[in-house]
């Protein structure tokens, strides 16, 4: 799937599993679809399994937001009833409405099934994860949940709520990170789950290689210890004088804390003439991305001076890592250089990255799916050294190569759904999906939006909006009491029951096309009308409206609350 089609499927409102092999953008397209959203003065909330992982969408871990402290086990029921006594959980939670979970293939089945048993309990709904659309994204053929015992069950696609959320899935296959024949089949192969000898002969020539000297190659590793040990090492063996780079910050300690804990940003860096470095944050426009290396090659004044391997010299500044508020508001702010050494990182570490060149030791891989992490970090395969390779590195787990296909299938069909809307059907249902969620739909209001942002301001988020007053936005584009409820994501009763109120507080309300149609209509009119003239005072509430019992009482069974209801509108 094209990641424009897949954008229109999540600016569709449902909720989606994105997926696609190492390189395909799935963290460039959420991005596009978040600022959709904050353009529209909406704010999705974001979360992954660790806190790298999370810092590359600028959200926060699981277990942080949902408050399960150190539990890697499905949340009990005392728990919950626990956590149903926080306020700030219950305010956290009653804004909720979207819910982005990123890296998937790192989530255990049990911390995704608490996930849903938490929302459920403070959605107070049976529905999955409480109602609320969820958009999760990942693949499934890299790293795995950190397990310390074999569990049969290990991913969240094998918790029975991930069937339950009707997920639509889109499989992008557009290759932007990989510009080579050779590095895309070495990574289809191990995806198919047999690497052929003509794979396993390119990685052969890449033992001990000599890099060409444009590239400064970060070393990869399976294990902290190995990391830790060769960058120090290296830096000591250069003669140049150290220059030392501490950050700075703003905020309460614990929130200043969280930033370091979720992203890659040192609190304190030390640097050399001739040391090989890193970039931690994405910054095109001045040059960079996360994952670009370079080397030191002087400084101006305490300004590092980097060359990257594409021959560009860039004046490295401080950049800030930031925390926000349900609102979109900074709390808190890191400003540091964004850089660190890179003789060597973990593959754990560098998973959502993009290396010009790498060296890599896979002689200690423990983990299915470490290889192909490490591998499809970088562009092609002129940029590849091995240093190691066992038995493990390139394999996968079974479970994975058996739902593949399944997934690639459903992609196909999501796919061929969406592009058989029209343009106007297209249109429709992306303004549907933004009045239902209560953001902007003016084009003067989104455009002074994304100035506001980017000016690095945000508008205060309007929680106070009346629920009733979002149904109400959908009156004149929305041609059932359905597709309402469908676009809002509430019950077709909720729908009727605002339309109740709403009639009440606008009498010339034009509600006429919800009118039920047909003979079952007018029988309730009948029996409604009957029921009035009677006049028989236990029939009626305290406010002297006909209560809904007796009505349905009297149609024997024939007539649903939600119909009667709907009815009571136009008698």
């Amino acid at each position: 799937m094209k990641q424009l089609t897949a954008l229109n499927i999540l600016k569709s409102g449902q909720n989606v599993f994105i997926t696609g092999s190492a390189g395909t953008g799935k963290t460039y397209l959420l991005n596009q679809f978040i600022q959709y959203l904050k353009e529209r003065r909406i704010y999705p909330t974001v979360v992954a399994p660790t806190g790298i992982a999370a810092s590359h969408l600028k959200g926060q871990t699981i277990h942080s937001f949902f408050a399960l402290g150190i539990r890697d086990t499905v949340v009990d029921n005392g728990y919950v009833e626990f956590l149903l006594k926080k306020s700030y959980l219950k305010s956290r939670f009653s804004k909720l409405k979207l819910l982005i979970i990123d890296e998937v293939s790192m989530v255990s089945p049990e911390i995704f099934a608490s996930m849903d048993k938490v929302l459920r309990a403070f959605k107070n709904s049976p529905e999955p994860f409480g109602g609320v659309q969820v958009v999760i994204s990942g693949d499934f053929f890299q790293l795995p949940p950190v397990s310390k015992e074999f569990k049969e069950k290990r991913f969240a696609w094998q918790s029975p709520v991930w069937k339950a959320l009707g997920l639509k899935s889109c499989y992008l296959n557009e290759k932007f990170r990989q510009d080579d024949n050779q590095l895309i089949e070495i990574l289809d192969d191990i995806r198919s789950g047999t690497v052929s000898t003509q794979s396993h002969e390119t990685l052969e020539s890449c033992f001990y290689k000599e890099l060409d000297a444009k590239f400064t190659p970060t070393k990869l590793y399976t294990h902290n210890i190995d990391v830790d040990r060769i960058n120090l090492e290296e830096l000591n063996k250069l003669e140049s004088t150290p220059k030392t780079f501490t950050y700075t910050s703003k905020g309460s300690a614990k929130n200043i804390e969280k930033i370091f804990k979720t992203s890659l940003v040192l609190e304190e860096l030390t640097l050399k003439k001739d040391a090989v470095v890193l970039f931690i944050k994405n910054n095109p426009e001045k040059g960079y991305i996360n994952g670009t290396t370079g080397v030191v090659i002087g400084f101006e004044g305490e300004i590092p001076i980097v060359k990257t391997s594409t021959g560009a010299k860039i004046r490295v500044i401080t950049e800030d890592w930031t925390i926000e508020n349900d609102a979109g508001e900074i709390i808190a702010t890191v400003s540091q250089i964004p850089l660190r050494l890179a003789w060597a990182l973990t593959i754990h570490k560098s998973q959502g990255m993009t290396l010009d060149s790498a060296e890599i030791d896979l002689s200690k891989t423990f983990e299915v799916g470490q290889g192909y992490v490490a591998l499809s970090r970088i562009k092609n395969i002129e940029g590849l050294r091995l240093m190691g390779l066992n038995d493990r590195a390139l394999t996968i787990d079974p479970l994975t190569l058996r739902i593949d296909e399944p997934i690639k299938k459903a992609s196909l069909k999501a796919a061929e759904e969406i592009e058989n809307y029209s343009e106007d059907e297209l249109e429709k249902s992306h303004l549907n999906y933004i009045k239902s969620l209560g953001g902007l739909t003016s084009f003067v209001q989104i455009e002074e939006e994304k100035k506001l942002l980017r000016s690095g301001k945000v508008a205060k988020m309007k929680n106070d909006t009346p629920t009733q007053s979002k149904t109400k936005a959908l009156i004149e584009s929305c041609s059932s009491i359905k597709e309402m409820a469908k676009t809002r994501g509430v019950t077709e009763g909720t729908i009727i029951n605002h339309l109740a109120y709403l009639k009440k507080e606008e009498n010339s309300l034009d509600l006429s096309k919800f009118k039920l149609k047909g003979e079952k209509s007018k029988h309730i009119e009948q029996m409604i009308l009957k029921l009035q003239q009677e006049n028989n005072k236990e029939n009626f509430s305290d406010d002297g409206s006909l209560r809904l019992k007796p009505v349905f009482d009297a149609m024997d069974g024939q007539a649903s609350y939600d119909e009667i209801r709907l009815t009571m509108l136009f008698v």
